[in-house]
């Protein structure tokens, strides 16, 4: 009896390893925009005119010489794009082997978009008679290299100043590595902090350059590379499961990005009782994406429970080369 049992749990273990599925390797993350894929030179945001209105394209590389293309009527999400979801249209386009541009079909058939990197040309499939041309724009956030008021806590200046206690600094860039909290706590508190996503064209959802801005070490700014796609509260500037960002302000990975937040700590009574939930207003490279906007709790996976104490900034590592500079906080 013991030998049969043995076997038959041999047998079982056998068939469960073979049946289990290989885990596929983790997606490759750029860090450095010198030295990317071929697809990495399309990828984008483009801007053109026909007759006399503006558009906006923004394209996003899926990996293996694979795009998307989004298109927003009136310009680019937080310039000329009214935010309505309704006009957006997404068209998908190929990069051939060897080749330095990819082409999209639209229209049924009867437009083809080639991009160069540089620009977008659409022309008739039929005459080949050019419709119109998108040229390549690189936007910056108005706040990147924000100097800090001489009030303010300066936490990481990439020049030697760093109050995260034992944080890594990537140093090609001179950035602090992602998982890091700082030693300072905050209560009522203005903050800017400086970030960029990497590339990472074979990744989707939330593998794809995924970090976290966590206020008080309690409620997170969710970082992802989300660029191009719709903006909800799990992704680039959301607050997850409480509020999507007003709109999608963010741009392609290997930017430097920027989050400026006001953020009202939670206010309690002399017997510890919650009596106001935190309030938060995010700026996303300049937009404001969430105004006064309530923290009900802490949001998932928070570091701390919420509280009636000061708590940190925390830095969330989620696996991802995320990097961050010139981070400074007001006191309020």
């Amino acid at each position: 009896m013991r030998l049969i049992l043995t076997a038959l749990l041999l047998a079982t273990v056998v068939h469960a390893q073979q049946s289990a599925a290989p885990k596929p390797p983790p997606a490759k993350a750029y860090t450095d925009p010198a030295h990317t894929d071929d697809d990495f030179a399309i990828q984008g945001e483009y801007t053109g005119q026909l007759d006399g209105k503006s558009y906006g394209v923004q394209i996003w590389a899926q990996g293996g010489g694979k795009f998307e293309a989004v298109s927003y009527p009136g310009g680019l999400p937080g310039a000329g794009w009214d935010g309505d979801r309704s006009t957006v249209t997404k068209t998908n386009g190929q990069r051939g082997e060897g080749e330095k541009t990819a082409i999209f079909t639209v229209k049924d058939g009867t437009l083809k978009a080639e991009v160069s990197g540089q620009s977008i040309l659409v022309t008739n499939t039929a005459d080949g008679v050019r419709v119109m041309e998108l040229n390549r724009t690189s936007r910056s956030s108005p706040t990147l290299g924000a100097l800090p008021p001489e009030n303010a806590v300066v936490l990481f200046d990439g020049k030697g100043e760093n109050r995260f206690p034992n944080s890594r600094v990537d140093e090609p860039i001179g950035a602090l590595m992602e998982g890091i909290t700082s030693e300072d706590t905050f209560g009522d508190c203005s903050l800017h902090v400086e970030f960029m996503l990497p590339y990472m064209p074979a990744a989707r959802g939330q593998g794809r350059g995924n970090s976290g801005l966590y206020l008080q070490g309690r409620y997170e700014v969710q970082m992802l590379d989300s660029f191009a796609l719709e903006g909800k509260d799990n992704e680039c500037g959301g607050l997850y499961k409480i509020a999507v960002p007003k709109v999608n302000m963010c741009l392609p990975p290997l930017t430097w990005q920027t989050y400026d937040v006001d953020f009202t700590a939670a206010k309690y009574d002399a017997e510890g009782k919650k009596t106001a939930n935190a309030k938060i207003t995010v700026k996303h490279n300049g937009v404001v994406i969430h105004e006064n906007q309530e923290l009900p709790g802490a949001t998932t996976s928070a570091p701390k429970k919420e509280e009636n104490t000061p708590g940190p900034i925390y830095l969330q590592n989620h696996g991802n080369p995320v990097r961050y500079r010139n981070i400074w906080v007001v006191r309020k």
